[in-house]
């Protein structure tokens, strides 16, 4: 298994300096992006299928353990906040009971499926699974059991031929190859989990129509920062000054397509810019 061979460019790693360390791992890291580049036509796919669930009134679910499980965590996190969805929307359901890779509940057989259950997980939704070696029980089973309940599953790994990708409707495994520090994958592996991630909610939620232009037009303004930025796309999507983005903002009770679709009309209607 790739993940967990040893690399023959880093044998002398204990003898490094800290700067030849992170040297190393830099060069490491550069392999990644070209490992995920040559799976990017199966990224695509799943991303369509994700997008087309959403579409049909269906939910997403990420199924992952240790770093793989914190990574999906951290992606359906970002998608209320980042695309106005609601929380039932993308969830991630991991192992171990927020971030705690101490223990071995990512070799259940059941929990996945307990999970999904849980939720009613059926013919409607997608599962990804999100596993670097590609043979976490917890993701294998959890796929298993989705498929016995008709959902439509993928699979997300770093190494080619995983079982999760024989057991998954689609897969992108992009084969990372061996860790700098010998089956450290929260290393490449995750890195490499991790722009897949971004990839695949990311274009999924442009095609689901959450995005216009490149602006994050359904974000949702929680905080001053987010504030500052969805009156800022008004501004910038309509060419109103930032007096009228802010009345309008105040208008649609913070919604920022909202804002923008009032200052349009009123454009359209006075024949304004």
């Amino acid at each position: 298994m790739g993940t967990e061979s040893r690399n023959p460019r880093s044998m002398n790693l204990s003898e490094l300096s800290a700067a030849e360390i992170v040297k190393r791992m830099n060069e490491e890291d550069r392999r990644v992006c070209e490992a995920v580049s040559e799976c990017i036509d199966d990224i695509g796919k799943i991303a369509e299928v994700y997008a087309d669930t959403l579409k049909h009134g269906g939910r997403v679910f990420y199924l992952g353990a240790g770093t793989s499980g914190g990574l999906a965590m951290l992606d359906a996190a970002e998608m209320p906040p980042t695309f106005g969805v609601s929380e039932d929307t993308v969830i991630a359901l991991t192992a171990e009971e927020g971030i705690n890779y101490t223990n071995d509940a990512e070799d259940s057989t059941v929990r996945a499926a307990e999970k999904l259950k849980k939720y009613q997980c059926g013919e409607k939704d997608l599962v990804i699974g999100v596993a670097a070696s590609g043979s976490t029980p917890f993701v294998v089973e959890g796929l298993r059991y989705a498929k016995s309940v008709g959902a439509k599953t993928a699979a997300v790994a770093c190494n080619k031929n995983t079982r999760i990708g024989e057991i998954a409707d689609y897969k992108a495994e992009a084969d990372t190859g061996p860790e700098v520090l010998t089956g450290s994958t929260r290393l490449k592996a995750g890195t490499a989990e991790k722009m897949i991630l971004n990839m695949l909610s990311t274009a999924a939620m442009v095609r689901y129509g959450k995005v216009y232009s490149n602006f994050m037009v359904d974000v949702k303004p929680m905080n001053a920062k987010l504030v500052k930025r969805a009156r800022s796309i008004v501004m910038e999507v309509t060419g109103c000054d930032e007096a009228a983005a802010q009345a309008a903002m105040e208008q649609a009770k913070g919604h920022c397509k909202t804002a923008i679709e009032i200052i349009k009309s009123n454009q359209d209607r006075t024949g304004g810019n």
